[in-house]
């Protein structure tokens, strides 16, 4: 277990919501002690007086469901130094210390490639780890780069590229619930499932987050990473263990089984989107260009979707949908499996809707959609059945810590699985940034853009 750990950029969003309380969550659950440093990097000119009232303030904010015990022995053991990440001496002053320590990247990922290289310069005790966040790269070949540059720092093992969706008590049900039910299992394929959903769509506009979002869009956002990982979830063969090897190794195989898409398929299979001013609720939202710190010229999608489909023997005929959305009417957080129709209804009439298998994202919970008997004889009505589940001990962020301080990398994404990755969105990207597929537009509040205009081959958007 290692006691020290560096966060860079650690007076940022990430550091404030996530981290600093998931750090209360470790120690009031007993997981760090007295002899845990946290490291703290930002490029604000404070001194500790002043670093650790900000870390008080973000801990009542955001972590005061954690005993107050945990929080003031989480400001304790808090050390801050005005620190330029791109200067090796700044970084060998920050990191100087005995034994291993681990070092989280709360930075844009622009510039992990040159925090990497930084780090190159110092050097890193025996033992340490590094930790990123998503998106691991901005394409294909930068995140070949970057993950050469990564190999040549630590190894693989100590590379957590982590994803806190994988750390949801919803997500790892979605493993459990397949392998620990023979009722299920035997039906987990396309003979029965038709079709798979992924969804992850917000209310939430931009929220002053255009620094960051304007750069990136949903696409890169959130399905390049956490709806793929999800996918592979759903979609994968059952390891023999969930070991890291053996989880890995099945979520690089549904990857590499995704039928790549052409540019005809990026125009009937994917949709981009961004919102217009419109109303959610009782507040106006402004258009996304009318966003403080957004670039036109950048065309950034606030919508995304994206249909794949597997060459596999368990999932060939099954769709698999992946889509995000930001100033949607409604919040679906969510994977809907959807199942086939039954052959033939001997009844006399009613609803009878093939079965869902909901697995709720946020809020999380499952939910399973069935059809049965009304109070009519013969006639058939919705039953859904929801199950309940004990909260988690740890929120996901707090796991997501404890698995690097502990070196359980399990659920951090392998090299060739980031890399795997952007392979499968790579046409859609150079789909989307030739303009073969039109930029829609949808009003703030609604239910996202209307059906894709069907263009041939060759046509390009205004």
């Amino acid at each position: 277990m290692i006691d020290r750990l560096a966060v860079l950029g650690a007076t940022g969003d990430l550091s404030a919501r996530y981290l600093l309380p998931a750090l209360a969550a470790l120690r009031a659950t007993g997981h760090i002690g007295d002899r845990f440093q946290l490291i703290c990097a930002g490029r604000e000119d404070w001194d500790g007086e002043r670093f650790r009232r900000w870390v008080t303030d973000r801990l009542d904010r955001h972590g005061g469901s954690w005993p107050a015990e945990a929080r003031k022995a989480i400001v304790a053991r808090a050390r801050y130094q005005r620190t330029d990440v791109t200067e090796p001496a700044d970084v060998a002053s920050l990191l100087a210390g005995d034994g291993p320590v681990a070092v989280y990247l709360a930075l844009p990922p622009a510039i992990f490639p040159v925090v990497v290289t930084t780090l190159h310069e110092v050097g890193l005790p025996v033992g340490s780890r590094i930790v990123l966040e998503k998106p691991f790269g901005e394409d294909l070949d930068s995140a070949v780069e970057l993950n050469r540059l990564l190999a040549g720092l630590v190894p693989e093992q100590a590379v957590f590229r982590v994803d806190h969706f994988l750390a949801m008590t919803t997500v790892q049900n979605v493993l459990g619930s397949r392998l620990a039910n023979r009722v299920l299992e035997p039906i987990w394929n396309s003979t029965h499932i038709a079709e798979v959903e992924i969804v992850w769509d917000e209310s939430l506009a931009l929220e002053g987050r255009a620094g960051y979002y304007d750069g990136v869009g949903a696409l890169k956002d959130m399905v390049q990473n956490h709806l793929l990982q999800l996918l592979c979830l759903v979609a994968m063969e059952p390891p023999i263990s969930l070991g890291e090897r053996e989880l890995r190794d099945r979520k690089v195989d549904v990857l590499r089984s995704v039928r790549p898409l052409t540019e005809t398929d990026a125009l009937r299979r994917t949709r981009r989107a961004r919102y217009t001013a419109g109303r959610i609720g009782d507040r106006a939202v402004p258009a996304y260009l009318d966003e403080d710190g957004v670039d036109p010229g950048h065309r950034t999608e606030t919508f995304a979707e994206v249909e794949l489909e597997l060459d596999s023997w368990r999932w060939s005929g099954t769709t698999f949908r992946l889509r995000s959305g930001k100033a949607l009417g409604a919040d679906r957080m969510e994977i809907a499996v959807r199942f086939r129709p039954v052959p033939h209804l001997p009844f006399g009439g009613g609803d009878a809707r093939p079965n869902v298998l909901r697995f709720g994202l946020a809020p999380e919970g499952m939910t399973l959609e069935l059809t049965g008997i009304g109070s009519r004889a013969q006639t058939l009505v919705p039953l859904t059945l929801t199950a309940r589940m004990d909260p988690p001990q740890l929120p996901a962020y707090g796991q997501v810590l404890l698995d690097v301080l502990s070196g359980n990398a399990a659920l951090s994404i392998r090299g060739d699985e980031a890399e795997e990755s952007w392979r499968v969105l790579t046409p859609v990207l150079s789909a989307w940034s030739n303009d073969f597929v039109p930029l829609q537009e949808y009003p703030a509040g609604s239910d996202g853009p209307g059906p894709v205009s069907r263009r041939p081959p060759g046509h390009r958007s205004a």
